[in-house]
């Protein structure tokens, strides 16, 4: 049985009339940019977030980038963020002109440490950037209090866990501003690229209107050196169709967890995921973790089963950030992660008959 990583047609099939719909009002509209469609899923995104404010921009990583300018982080400032992370969240750090400053995540949860963060706090530290992992939420009551003691703001990177809660409250609702992405791959995903900020700051908002549109609140007048980084119409109209079926969605790749978890219980060597108390997981990746990760992934791929690995290079061993003298050894716990964690296939519309088949092909393995 051929088993891919990925499949789009359990989720667009069935909604292929209703996007197709959405589109034809867009290309009839003859209005293509920052029109009714995006003020629409702004307001729907913002209500299924529970925040008063959402800005869409044009991608994941553009949203972190205006959310740190906007909170006036700038050169000189330090961030704080996961060692472990997709190396956007540290790109976006360094777009503003300062510095990423790496602390290590849980090695059960692979999400940030909120024990860890304070003895990597300096004079020079202005916010902590934590990232919902894999689509576990971050424990963000205990980051919050670490934020508040230290008078730091706080930017979520949320483009992989909409939807997930940390005791009770939504990711993307915790900072000062959050990011996240509507990548095609995520478990909310345009047809292209796309990204929105989400914010119960209104000041922060109006901020952010201007800096993804050149710096401008109205047309040829601007107040600020701005951005062209704008949701595009014709993707805000897709998320708008796509929006009320995530809850569902998220349903479905929770189940198909929960079956993985059953199936992969017991076998040595293999560890599967871990939910902290009080956080909750949406599945945007399903990461198992074995020395023999490469092995596995070669074997599964012999099968007809796709893996992917998220992430093959920890941000501190990229050459981008070789100027960071953080040599090998540094972020132990990261540079495990990427030695050893494989996705395995997760989507919503995964048949009993696919989970089976993947969990046979893993015991197959270890047998």
């Amino acid at each position: 049985m051929q088993i891919p990583f990925l499949s789009f047609s359990p989720q667009h099939h069935p909604i292929r009339e209703e996007v197709l719909a959405a589109i034809a009002r867009v290309y009839d509209s003859q209005w293509y940019v920052l029109g009714q469609a995006v003020t629409d899923f702004e307001a729907a995104y913002a209500a299924f977030n529970q925040v008063e404010h959402c800005v869409g921009v044009a991608n994941g990583l553009d949203a972190l980038h205006l959310s740190l300018i906007a909170l006036n982080i700038g050169p000189g400032d330090e961030v704080i963020v996961p060692s472990n992370t997709y190396i956007a969240t540290w790109l976006a750090v360094s777009f503003v002109g300062a510095t990423p400053v790496p602390v290590e995540p849980s090695a059960t949860t692979y999400n940030l440490d909120p024990a860890l963060i304070e003895a990597a706090i300096t004079p020079r530290t202005k916010a902590i950037m934590p990232v919902h992992l894999y689509g576990q939420a971050c424990e963000m009551t205990a980051i919050m209090a670490v934020a508040r003691r230290h008078n730091l703001v706080v930017v979520e990177d949320n483009a992989q866990a909409q939807g997930a809660t940390a005791d009770g409250g939504l990711t993307g609702s915790f900072g000062n501003a959050n990011g996240t992405s509507f990548y095609p791959g995520k478990n909310l995903g345009a047809l292209g690229d796309g990204g929105a900020i989400t914010t119960n700051d209104a000041e922060i908002a109006q901020r952010l209107r201007s800096l993804r549109n050149y710096g401008s609140q109205k047309k040829y007048y601007n107040e600020v050196i701005g951005y062209n980084s704008r949701l595009d119409e014709m993707q805000a109209a897709v998320l708008s169709v796509k929006l009320p079926y995530l809850p569902d969605w998220t349903r479905q790749r929770q189940q198909v967890a929960a079956r993985y978890n059953d199936l992969l219980a017991g076998i040595e060597g293999l560890q599967l995921p871990v939910v902290a108390a009080g956080s909750t997981h949406v599945y945007h990746l399903y990461v198992v973790r074995t020395n023999q990760r490469d092995a596995l992934q070669q074997h599964l791929a012999a099968q007809g089963i796709g893996t992917l690995i998220h992430y093959p290079v920890p941000p501190h061993m990229q050459q981008a950030y070789a100027h960071l003298q953080l040599p090998a050894g540094r972020f132990p716990i990261a540079e495990e992660l990427a030695a050893t964690s494989l996705s395995l296939p997760m989507w919503p519309g995964m048949t009993e008959e696919h989970v089976a088949a993947v969990a046979d092909a893993v015991r197959s393995f270890f047998n």
